[in-house]
């Protein structure tokens, strides 16, 4: 499995999908190898711990979740195939059954949390704050909304997501790393490498002539499998949302000149500055800080001698509401531009503060923004409309009518997608349009089979349906079909290998002591030198593999790995390694700890779940986890 990630999260956008992985899932707790307690009992349950039933759409409903949420993250839909080899699948599973141990044991151990207590934790969590900063009712709805969730639902899950905080809190506080850690992990971090390089290209690998038809349908006959034709569907999708039904209602300017009375100050755009400040402990401090500069000494070298950094005195581009601190807030925007000010006594500290960029405030304007105050008070005007619709679908759907034959009849707008394979892809290869954006269709659509009624997906505050019209079974494709491809493919490996043995010859050349613009110059080619880099660093011109391999290359040996596209080879050699002294003060440091204390925190839950599933027992329906996860499809 983790040979599989590693594969799957090359190249951009892989690292793009696992950056946003790991940042979407709550906690991915251990539990493998759970191989040997898959066991088949009824479908409508797909696994069990304890007494707690986990139903298959229990699952999916979180599995679908998943998707969706990271592809609004990445801007594109994620499929299942990408699903699978990411382990998301697997992930989830981890995480839905681990959710469940912690219930458990929170119910073992008679643990609650009072509606009070919710309430308030949900009124304090920043992402429902409105402008003033205070609980927004509209901002908490329309967030329930985008993610699919009832208040309900919600409240429940935070519920029980406290309970299962506080048992793991009961056992990870004061978790730490040792300063042995911190150091090793901090000189690794930080450790930059310099080297000569050479980029080969095509031009060096020489004229390959045509394969044989031979050598061609050899080729093709080992390969068979990444030329076959993937299995397509017939899909029919009607979605139905407020803000569509909207669409087809005209609101008046006098309605909408009545909310944008009502809420201007709203509509307006605030005076935003960009600050810098220096805090000191006392305002004796401050003070004489304000006399240096007063001598001549700049802000920026003032801060420079205290060893602060850009992020340690920069709040940004911001307005004043959004300032934290009143008195400072008030003292900024009444600062002339790029003049320090006297010392400002705040409510943590005395600062001095300088102001270096002024955005002017705008008045709000109504035929600026009427539009948008139409589009809104139209859906909102049509979620009661909405309600009226759905039920309308839901009971021709009843009724045996498809989804194309209940749209039809009540004059609503279905699209119908001829073939679709599961990564979104028609037969030729292109994206098909049509597909809604930021909601997965093909993940149950590829689990159900044609003439199923399924249930309706939560989208964007409405619904989708979708019936499963055909099927187009995967076949191995002829190689007539794909020969272009096939020819395309067997050059390039061509290339690539004879790449390879040359830069191997010169790898060889430059470890018994030759010198690199030598061995350059006999290829008409000149020797590239980098700046010093980091292991994480993106270096310009190369790839992520060039650099992987120079920090596994010692100082003044030569290596080699692919260039950035599949017809680049690099050759290098090692010229200067560098280690920084450590820090532990500063601003990398500190984040390194915490992400150590975070990854041994996560590692001391892990085997708490994994001892409380051992305990429990846990038991898992291979055939409906794959059925959910539209593996069985695809066997």
């Amino acid at each position: 499995m983790l040979r599989g990630i590693r594969d799957a999260s090359s190249g951009k956008f892989g690292k793009a999908i696992m950056s946003v992985l790991f940042g979407v899932l709550i906690v991915s707790f251990g539990l493998w190898g759970i191989g040997d307690i898959f066991k088949g009992y009824g479908q409508s349950s797909l696994a069990s711990i304890g007494k707690t039933e986990i139903s298959t759409e229990q699952f999916r409903t979180l599995y679908t979740d998943k998707l969706q949420q990271i592809g609004r993250q990445i801007g594109r839909p994620m499929t299942p195939d990408q699903a699978r080899r990411f382990g998301l699948d697997r992930q989830v599973l981890q995480q839905i059954i681990a959710e469940a141990a912690l219930d458990e044991e929170a119910r073992r151990l008679g643990l609650a949390q009072s509606d009070a207590a919710i309430v308030r934790e949900i009124s304090a969590d920043p992402n429902f704050a409105g402008a003033d900063g205070k609980f927004d009712p509209q901002r908490f709805a329309y967030a329930l909304r985008q993610f699919g969730y009832t208040e309900q639902r919600y409240v429940a899950e935070q519920r029980r997501t406290t309970l299962r905080r506080q048992i793991a809190g009961s056992f990870t506080a004061g978790i730490a790393p040792s300063k042995t850690q911190l150091d090793a992990l901090t000189r690794y971090q930080n450790e930059e490498r310099t080297i000569e390089y050479i980029q080969l290209g095509p031009d060096q690998a020489g004229k390959i002539d045509p394969p044989t038809a031979e050598q061609l349908q050899s080729y093709f006959d080992e390969r068979k499998g990444l030329f076959r034709a993937p299995e397509y569907r017939k899909i029919a999708v009607l979605t139905v949302t407020p803000e569509e039904i909207g669409k087809k209602i005209t609101v008046s300017d006098e309605d909408a000149r009545k909310i944008f009375e009502r809420d201007k100050d709203k509509y307006a755009k605030p005076e935003r500055r960009e600050i810098k400040q220096i805090a000191f402990p006392t305002l004796e401090a401050a003070k004489a800080a304000r006399e240096k500069i007063a001598g001549g000494t700049s802000f920026e070298d003032l801060a420079k001698e205290m060893k602060l950094t850009d992020s340690d005195t920069d709040l940004g581009l911001v307005t004043q509401a959004s300032v934290g601190d009143p008195a400072i807030a008030a003292a900024a925007f009444a600062a002339p531009l790029n003049e320090v000010s006297q010392p400002v006594k705040g409510a943590l500290a005395t600062a001095l503060i300088k102001v270096t960029k002024i955005e002017p405030g705008t008045a709000a304007n109504y035929d600026a923004i009427a539009p948008e105050i139409k589009k809104q008070i139209a859906t909102d005007r049509a979620r009661g409309e909405f309600q009226d619709i759905r039920n309308k679908v839901e009971d021709e759907r009843g009724g045996g009518a498809n989804v194309a034959e209940a749209a039809k009849k009540l004059g609503l707008d279905a699209i119908t997608i001829e073939a679709v394979d599961r990564s979104g892809r028609a037969p030729d290869g292109q994206m098909v349009k049509g597909l809604p954006s930021g909601v997965d269709v093909l993940t149950p659509a590829f689990a159900s089979g044609v003439g199923v009624e399924t249930d309706p997906i939560n989208f964007d505050g409405g619904e989708l349906w979708f019936d499963v019209l055909g099927i187009t079974p995967s076949r191995d494709r002829t190689l007539d079909e794909v020969k272009d491809q096939v020819t395309t493919r067997w050059h390039d490996e061509q290339v690539t290998s004879r790449l390879r043995a040359k830069g191997g010859e010169i790898v060889e050349k430059l470890n018994k002591g030759e010198a690199f613009a030598a061995a350059a110059a006999a290829l008409k080619m000149g020797v590239k030198t980098t700046s010093p880099f980091k292991r994480t660093a993106t270096v310009n011109g190369l790839s992520e593999r060039v650099v992987e391999t120079a920090f596994r290359t010692p100082k003044d040996s030569a290596g080699q790995s692919e260039g950035a596209s599949g017809n680049q080879w690099v050759v290098f050699k090692v010229t200067g390694i560098t280690v920084p002294p450590v820090d532990p003060d500063s601003e990398d440091a500190r984040k390194l700890k915490t992400a150590i204390t975070n990854a041994m925190t996560d590692e001391q839950v892990a085997s708490y779940i994994a001892h409380l599933e051992d305990e429990i027992g846990v038991t898992i329906n291979q055939a409906a986890f794959a059925t959910a996860t539209g593996a069985s499809t695809n066997q």
